[in-house]
């Protein structure tokens, strides 16, 4: 018997294929909730500057009792938003008084332009790209 272990050089054909279909089952589960996390913290650039323009709104607010002729430009200049966010993302606000900010993906954005995130002030709930699908995403890697 221990010549029949001496002479044994490597893996079987069978154990290698083994070990392939668990890594292949470990990354098909893995990769799924990675890129879901790279969404929410791409998004999460979104609700920050959506935030930070916010605030500068509330700001103009109460310094000029209106923001009847304040606009999303003058807005984003008084904000001081990074290069970065301000190359990824356009921004837009709604209603005057503002009832809904709002931020589109551009063309610079990793995973291309069209991508939306909002703050509805009745809600006071951000929506959208990397927030609104995390249950749907989590759902489907259930079933």
């Amino acid at each position: 018997m221990l010549n029949k272990l001496q002479n044994q050089k490597g893996f079987s054909l069978i154990e290698l294929l083994v070990v392939v279909v668990i890594i292949a089952i470990l990354a098909a589960i893995a990769v799924p909730i990675y890129m879901s996390y790279v969404r929410q913290a791409r998004s999460t650039e979104a609700q920050s500057a959506i935030a930070a323009l916010r605030q500068t709104y509330r700001v103009h607010y109460q310094t000029y009792g209106s923001t009847t002729d304040y606009d999303v430009e003058a807005a984003l200049k008084d904000t001081n938003l990074g290069n970065r966010t301000e190359k990824n993302w356009e921004f837009e606000v709604v209603g005057n008084p503002p009832k809904k900010y709002m931020a589109t993906s551009t063309s610079e954005f990793p995973e291309g332009e069209g991508k939306q995130v909002w703050y509805d002030v009745e809600d006071a709930e951000y929506h959208g790209y990397g927030i609104d699908d995390e249950d749907t995403e989590e759902e489907e890697l259930l079933d």
